[in-house]
């Protein structure tokens, strides 16, 4: 932990240690609930024992989310398992609870709570990170959004409460082509 920068620690030891949301840790951070979201994933990986902390790849992020997908609609679930990092975290709001959502722990539980619910997402950006929404009346529902490090799936936060849904800003992505239309 010593090795870790302020806004690293506080993000990291909030959310995984508190289950603090992203967007109520970006305000106090300065910045926004992906970079927050990101500050944890680097802590995350630090405390692990790596020293380096991988350069983030936004496609190769978007290219993860996107194969997620795919794999959830086809049913392919030993795809599903194998772009879950083994420790993935599954996370949801309160309104994200209340709809079924359900938070998980482990590439297993995770694939099983979020195979059904994702295959009607669209891909998005969420904050400019790579993620899923569902649409309701062509505003945002749900949204899924992911940290990915080395071509894996570290974490998932699923957002429903009209609060959150309301600082994010989320933008649809065409499929097939992982650009905003």
């Amino acid at each position: 932990m010593e090795a870790l920068t302020p806004p690293e620690r506080l993000a990291f030891v909030l959310h995984d240690l508190f289950d603090v949301p992203y967007e109520e840790i970006a305000p106090v951070l300065e910045r926004t609930p992906a970079a927050a979201r990101q500050l944890a994933a680097r802590a995350r990986h630090r405390v692990r024992g790596t020293e380096e902390m991988p350069e983030p790849d936004p496609a190769r992020q978007r290219e993860t989310v996107a194969a997620f997908l795919a794999a959830a609609r086809d049913g392919d679930s030993e795809a599903l398992l194998a772009l879950l990092d083994p420790d993935v975290a599954l996370r949801a709001d309160p309104t994200a609870v209340r709809a079924g959502m359900r938070t998980a722990h482990g590439a297993g539980t995770v694939a099983l709570a979020l195979a059904g619910p994702i295959r009607e997402a669209r891909q998005a950006l969420v904050d400019g990170a790579a993620g899923l929404v569902l649409t309701r009346g062509g505003r945002p529902d749900t949204v899924f959004a992911f940290t990915v490090l080395e071509g894996r799936i570290t974490s998932v936060d699923v957002l429903a409460d009209e609060g959150h849904l309301g600082r994010l800003t989320v933008r649809p992505l065409t499929e097939n082509s992982n650009t905003a239309p």
